[in-house]
Formats: C-alpha cells, sequence, structure tokens
C-alpha cells in the first residue's frame, strides 16, 4: 500500500493524502482476497472436531484471529502512520531549507 501510495505521490503529483486513499482503494480487494485465503485454509482447523482436533483447534483459531486483527492494522493504522511520517519529513525538510540569516539577532533592553 505504502509503494502504491509513494508512485502516485510522485508520478501523479497527488497530495499524500489523495496518494494513500488512492493507494487503499486499489489494494482492498487484494489484501482481502490474501486474507480471506488465508480463512479458508484454516477453515479445516476450525471446523473439523475430530479425535485429535483438540490440539489443532486453537492453531486454527489464532491464525484466523491473527489474519483479522492484521487486516484491520493494515487498512486503518498504515494510512494513519504514512500521514504522520510524512508531516513528520515535511518538518524536517521545512527545517533543512530554512534560511540562514546572517543579521545580529536583535537585544532587548539591557
Amino acid at each position: 500500500m505504502i509503494d502504491f501510495a509513494i508512485v502516485a505521490q510522485h508520478d501523479e503529483g497527488l497530495a499524500p493524502r489523495d496518494a494513500i486513499y488512492k493507494a487503499c482503494l486499489l489494494r482492498f480487494r487484494p489484501d482481502s482476497y490474501d486474507d480471506g485465503g488465508g480463512h479458508l485454509r484454516c477453515a479445516a482447523l476450525d471446523v473439523r472436531h475430530r479425535t485429535g482436533s483438540e490440539l489443532r483447534h486453537p492453531l486454527g483459531v489464532s491464525i484466523v484471529g491473527g489474519l483479522l486483527v492484521s487486516q484491520v492494522l493494515t487498512l486503518f493504522t498504515t494510512p494513519v502512520i504514512y500521514l504522520a511520517f510524512d508531516r513528520i519529513a515535511a518538518r524536517w525538510r521545512g527545517r533543512a531549507q530554512a534560511p540562514e540569516t546572517d543579521a545580529p539577532l536583535a537585544e532587548g533592553p539591557a
């Protein structure tokens, strides 16, 4: 998602907020399919209740829960972190490009 946003920001000249929004729209379906495939692969661990399944069932639950949590984190926190880092980078660029003045500082009352 970040790569898509960076490309949209540089190649299309989009603002960071618009670039990450476009990246979210482009990457939502592939990310959902990937997580959905993981859920289907683990469905057998979650659903089957045969002899010996009591050891595999917690593994399936933890994998499915981890996939759900990771998808929520990817969809919601990645754009927020991207925008936060963009603001930090803009501040650093602003400090680095601040013009140096040779004028003496105004002195206050002595």
